[in-house]
């Protein structure tokens, strides 16, 4: 199999191209440039896909004996990834940077191109197990290692890219185990630190990041009565579950500290309220996929033979309730859920509410162990009255 591994300059993606050498494939080393930005050293294990990760990349695709290009992707995740990140906060949502990039560039854009090479297959280096069922159909499910698991970043893939995936590390029982691997293969990457924080705002900054490109404008931060109880300098610089910054000029009736739980980017007012208020107990999305076979088709649900399908063919299929876990955040915890389709949206009715989930964020939809899908949150409903803010 002719196999195009990602490598990020990281361990762990060196690792996985190392494993599908030894597995036999054909393999060709690809590291993605998605910066034309000056500043492009790393410091320590801040920012990714830099001139150092890049050199890094290169000499374990010479050590491993494999050829080794660099793509250039930088105009596709400027579009696809950065501008939309501007774009969902000036909307006063709370996007993810690193879903989009796997949806978009890391499993679509190189997919694509991979695929016209002649390509079988794109190996990254994530932690997450791809089950083949005995009709050939495969799921996406979680890493062996739950502490290094990244099935959630990888809840956006579609069927036909799961078809085309390959996780080498995915029933690895941890990190240091892949370390170890490395130093053993003499892989100068071995004690790399790991990258965290958003790639393109290296200095983790995001809200001077974001004064810089969205032109902040003066507004009103009113309670859940509409009351008015201070002021901001730009409503896109907040999000949801916020506590520090808010400056306040009228206190809370019960002398508690007061919390962010929402931005309207329309009125460009920003709503405060108590701890408890960011609790939700539902959550809904109509930009939803299924990562392989749909609910229907796996046996989970059936389709709801009372939806109105006359009133709208086009949307996708209402589905009856299913037992779930949603995971909201990369390293949250799953909750247990009731999810359905009904009216063109994934809702999800949360049996434990959960604090500070914003539109924007992506909710993924697990079955036991496996992805089943995702959605980017539209719209939730709280779990307790607006009666006290």
């Amino acid at each position: 199999m002719r196999v195009l591994a990602a490598m990020s300059g990281g361990v762990d993606s060196a690792v996985a191209a190392a494993r599908a050498v030894d597995a036999g494939h054909d393999v060709v080393g690809v590291h993605l440039a998605l910066s034309r930005m000056p500043g492009t050293l790393r410091t320590g294990s801040r920012g990714c896909c830099t001139i150092e990760d890049s050199l890094d990349a290169r000499r374990a695709a010479e050590l491993l004996g494999i050829p080794f290009y660099v793509w250039d992707f930088s105009e596709r995740f400027r579009a696809d990834v950065v501008d939309d990140f501007i774009a969902e906060y000036a909307a006063g949502r709370t996007p993810n940077p690193c879903m989009r990039c796997n949806e978009r560039i890391k499993f679509a854009a190189v997919l694509e191109k991979a695929l016209a090479l002649g390509f079988d297959a794109v190996a990254t280096g994530h932690y997450a197990h791809i089950v083949t069922d005995a009709a050939g159909n495969r799921e996406l499910h979680r890493a062996s290692d739950e502490a290094k698991d990244q099935s959630y970043v990888l809840g956006v893939l579609t069927t036909e890219q799961l078809a085309h995936a390959m996780f080498p590390l995915g029933t690895t029982p941890s990190k240091a185990v892949v370390r170890a691997e490395a130093a053993a293969r003499g892989l100068t990457v071995a004690q790399k630190p790991d990258s965290h924080d958003i790639c393109f705002i290296p200095d983790g900054d995001t809200r001077g990041w974001l004064a810089d490109r969205i032109a902040p404008v003066e507004g009103a931060i009113v309670d859940r009565s509409g009351a008015v109880v201070g002021a901001h300098d730009g409503a896109t610089s907040f999000t949801v579950g916020q506590r520090r910054g808010l400056n306040l000029g009228v206190p809370a009736p019960d002398g508690r500290p007061r919390f962010v739980l929402e931005v309207r980017p329309r009125t460009n007012e920003v709503v405060v309220g108590p701890r408890e208020a960011l609790a939700i107990r539902e959550l809904a999305g109509r930009r939803f996929t299924w990562a392989g076979l749909d609910p229907v088709a796996s046996g989970i649900t059936a389709a709801d033979p009372a939806a109105d399908r006359i009133a709208d063919p086009d949307a996708p299929d209402a589905l009856l309730p299913f037992d779930c876990h949603v995971q909201v955040r990369a390293h949250a915890d799953p909750v247990p859920a009731i999810a359905r389709v009904h009216d063109g949206e994934l809702v999800v009715e949360i049996s434990e509410p959960l604090l500070g989930v914003a539109p924007g964020q992506t909710a993924v939809i697990y079955v036991g162990t496996r992805v089943l899908g995702q959605c980017t949150i539209d719209r939730t409903v709280s779990a307790v009255p607006a009666t006290a803010s």
